[in-house]
This record gives structure tokens, C-alpha cells and sequence, in this order.
């Protein structure tokens, strides 16, 4: 008996399609799991749909769980949600998250899957992968209690940030985007919000996190002397100018990179992926990041909803995908 399962899948840039896939059977470390919901990451997975992943980078930027290669036909996505159906009794009928593809059914290592806490609902659970960029920002960025902070760009990453920053005490943590429709982010995450003229200066620290050239100038123009920008944009294979004459050495500024693919080395000798995981789901249990869910769609939509979310046509954030009766599995 073969079971099968139904994934998504980039044909080529700017071509998706949902191809039926075979499950290998589970070991007896592995789990199966019949995913409940998605997520898209707007950032990342529509630069991925566009082609637009350098050659230099497509080891680095490979998902943990990705079929084919860039640019395609690749299996890519990192936002999972489903319930274990088959696995270890610690995990058997448990929601789990998981960093897999969109696909309605998948084995993998139980290793592989975190458990979501009570009280943190599957639907909100599929932006533990960007909440975990943003606990890893955190542990690279190192605030210090009563810190002047701005978050450049109110995106998935960006907002989750200026979220997990807000924690901190006496911090002052001001969302700044282009875009006015993002202070309805802003205060449901309970930070302040300002367009990028209107921003307040003399900060102590800036994330960056708007893939913009203008974001990552502004950036630095709202330091304070000694400040430092810590870089979260991914640019792909476009190129970025940055403005280092001016004043940029006699204030002493700072611009440092911080990606996800690694563990802060401020952490990284006492926690591991799956505590930086944990901990991301943990901080799900707040309802406030619900603002970060803008857009739904059913799984079978995805070909047609992903050449929207990349040219734009859709807005928002994280866009869910949800599965229903065409995640039952088959068997032949």
C-alpha cells in the first residue's frame, strides 16, 4: 500500500502547481502528521516564487524540509501546523509545529516537530517560524533596560520584533513603516507607530527589517551616536546602497547582520533550535499577534493566490492556508 499526500510546488518562477506526492512509511522515530493549517512567509517564500534566490545562496536559503532546488521545481515553505496521527505516545494526537512545506500530510523525525502549548491555537501557531527570527533578533540585538528602539518596517518580521521587543523593560519601541495602514498593527501589538519622516530620532538602537534601500538609510539617520542597526532584511540578489560618508564615522555607528539560520552566538552555547522554538511558541499565547494574520486562503487556492501575494495585488502580512477535507490522504 502507498499512501499519498497533496503538496504545492513552483513549477518555475512565477508558476506554482499542487502535485500528489508519496509518503515513505514511518520509522519508529518518526511521526505522521496531517497538517491543519500554513502559513506564507511574504517575505522570503514570495522572493522564492519570483526567482529571485541568488545562485551563491541556494544551499544557505534551502528550507529544512525542501524538495527539488532553486529556482525550480522546488517544495518550499517553513510555516506548518498539523496533528500527529501516527508517532510516540508523547506525541500522539498532540498540535505540533513543524518546519515543512505546504502539503496536506508528511512524515518526518518526531525530533523535527514542537509541540503548541494550551492555549496557543493551531491558527495563530503558524507564525512560530517568524516570531523565532524575532526572539533570535532579540538575543543578537542584547537590549538594555529603558533602550530608545525603532523597528524600521511593520512586515511579518518586522512586526513581530517590535512585539517580542516591547517585553522588555521601560524599552520604548516605536513600529515605522511607508505605509499608514500599519499603525492598526502597531497598536494591536501595543507599540507605537510613525511614518518614516515622522520618526523619532536619537535612538539607541535600530532593527531593520523593510528590504529597502530608503529603510536601511533611515535607519541610520535616526541613530544616536554610538547606535547600531541590526540588519534583518533579506535582499536576495538585488544590490543596496548605504550611506557611509556623511557622519556615519564621526558618530561611530554600528550596522550588524542577524539571520535565523543560526542561533544567536549570545545564546547559542546554552540554548538549541528547539529551546529558541519553544520559546517562540510561548510567546504565541499573547492574542495580540493575531494582527499579524491579514489574509486566508484554502489550500487548493494556492496556485492561483500566490502570483497575487507576490505582485502585491494581495496586501497584509502572514497569509493563512487552510486545509480541510482535501488533506485526508489516500492510499493505492
Amino acid at each position: 500500500m502507498t499512501r499519498t499526500a497533496r503538496a504545492f510546488w513552483l513549477r518555475s518562477p512565477g508558476l506554482g502547481e499542487i502535485r500528489e506526492t508519496a509518503l515513505p512509511g514511518p520509522g519508529p522515530k518518526d511521526v505522521v502528521v496531517r497538517t491543519l493549517c500554513s502559513g506564507v512567509s511574504r517575505g522570503t517564500e514570495t522572493l522564492v516564487f519570483r526567482g529571485g534566490v541568488p545562485e551563491s545562496q541556494h544551499i544557505a536559503m534551502r528550507a529544512p524540509f525542501q524538495d527539488g532546488a532553486f529556482p525550480g521545481p522546488v517544495k518550499y515553505g517553513y510555516l506548518n501546523v498539523g496533528l500527529v496521527e501516527e508517532g510516540p505516545s508523547s506525541l500522539l494526537g498532540r498540535t505540533v509545529f513543524c518546519l515543512y512545506p505546504h502539503q496536506t500530510r508528511y512524515v518526518v523525525p518526531a525530533s523535527a516537530v514542537t509541540p503548541v502549548p494550551e492555549g496557543v491555537p493551531a491558527q495563530r501557531a503558524v507564525l512560530a517560524g517568524t516570531v523565532e527570527t524575532a526572539v533570535n533578533a532579540a538575543w543578537d540585538a542584547a537590549p538594555l533596560l529603558g533602550d530608545r528602539i525603532a523597528v524600521v518596517g511593520a512586515g511579518m518580521v518586522g512586526a513581530s520584533v517590535a512585539a517580542v521587543l516591547s517585553r522588555f523593560p521601560a524599552v520604548r519601541v516605536q513600529l515605522v513603516d511607508a505605509e499608514p495602514a500599519r499603525a492598526e498593527v502597531a497598536r494591536a501589538l501595543g507599540v507605537d507607530f510613525a511614518l518614516p519622516e515622522e520618526a523619532a530620532g536619537d535612538l539607541d538602537l535600530v532593527v531593520h527589517a523593510s528590504a529597502t534601500e530608503r529603510g536601511l538609510a533611515r535607519s541610520l539617520e535616526l541613530l544616536a551616536p554610538e547606535g547600531t542597526v541590526l540588519e534583518l532584511s533579506w535582499y536576495g540578489d538585488r544590490r543596496v546602497g548605504l550611506p557611509l560618508g556623511e557622519a556615519f564615522h564621526s558618530r561611530r555607528l554600528t550596522v550588524r547582520s542577524s539571520q535565523v539560520g543560526t542561533v544567536s552566538p549570545a545564546r547559542g552555547n546554552r540554548r538549541g533550535y528547539g529551546d529558541r522554538m519553544a520559546l517562540a511558541l510561548e510567546l504565541l499565547a499573547d492574542p495580540a499577534f493575531d494582527a499579524l494574520v491579514t489574509g486566508e486562503c484554502a489550500f487548493e487556492e494556492l496556485p492561483e493566490v500566490l502570483p497575487r501575494l507576490a505582485s502585491g495585488e494581495i496586501p497584509g502580512l502572514c497569509h493563512r492556508v487552510r486545509y480541510g477535507a482535501e488533506s485526508a490522504v489516500s492510499s493505492v
